[in-house]
């Protein structure tokens, strides 16, 4: 069970860090994004979770970097886009160092390109910002366990493989995010919003926002034309 203990600051540089240290059989872990509001629910969120350390909060990837070689967490999980070294940065820095932390990696959206690189690099799982936060203590164990979270990389998976025989489909992941995609892809088999919420583990209002943003990038005028222009393209 977590000791009382003041809340960790945030760590925008490497020069400085913030350690908790309880009971050996938590998992330790790092976190690391830029923006201090999802910084802080994240690690709020962890403070409830009694199997789960977090040894440090950090603002840039050069912290996360000189983090994880201080404290050598089990767990790193780290944004995509971060001042000073981005994720992938990061990512070949570990590689090259030897350091043995597993890495998550959050994203605001992600491509298949991306996740590419990073499964190179030996990351053990990949998670979108919008997904719950619940949905990150389950990848936090599945990845402490051994086992790689299979959703974005299953899902980055098989855009590849569509991509190298249906050029619809290379066209279409080059204009949205594999979100977007998945989103488009539950409207052409028919999902309402809240269906497709519930599928992708998101709200309805994310939903929402990933359609009118697919809408502008389509050039499509609605559900109705969407789902006709994604019939077209082969993803019903």
């Amino acid at each position: 069970m977590h000791s009382a203990s003041p809340p960790l600051p945030t760590v925008g540089h490497p020069t400085g860090s913030s350690v908790q240290r309880v009971s050996s059989a938590a998992i330790s872990l790092v976190l690391a994004d830029d923006h201090p509001l999802v910084l802080g629910g994240l690690r709020s969120l962890l403070a409830g979770e009694r199997d789960i350390d977090v040894l440090a909060c950090c603002t840039d990837g050069m912290a996360a970097l000189q983090a994880v070689e201080t404290h050598r967490p089990q767990i790193l999980v780290l944004d995509v886009k971060m001042p000073r070294m981005d994720g992938l940065a990061v990512l070949q820095a570990l590689d090259r160092r030897g350091l043995q932390t597993r890495v998550i990696l959050l994203a605001a959206e992600v491509r298949a390109a991306q996740v590419d690189e990073a499964t190179r690099l030996g990351v053990r799982g990949v998670l979108l910002k919008d997904m719950a936060l619940s949905t990150l203590v389950q990848c936090i164990r599945t990845v402490h366990a051994g086992g790689r979270w299979p959703g974005h990389g299953a899902m980055a998976s098989g855009l590849r493989r569509q991509h190298a025989h249906d050029p619809r489909m290379r066209e279409l992941a080059r204009l949205l995010t594999a979100r977007e995609l998945q989103v488009v892809r539950c409207v052409a088999r028919g999902l309402r919003n809240r269906e497709i919420a519930g599928e992708l583990a998101i709200n309805e209002g994310t939903v929402k926002i990933h359609l009118h943003s697919a809408y502008r990038k389509l050039n499509v005028d609605g559900r109705l034309a969407l789902s006709v222009y994604a019939r077209d393209k082969g993803l019903a």
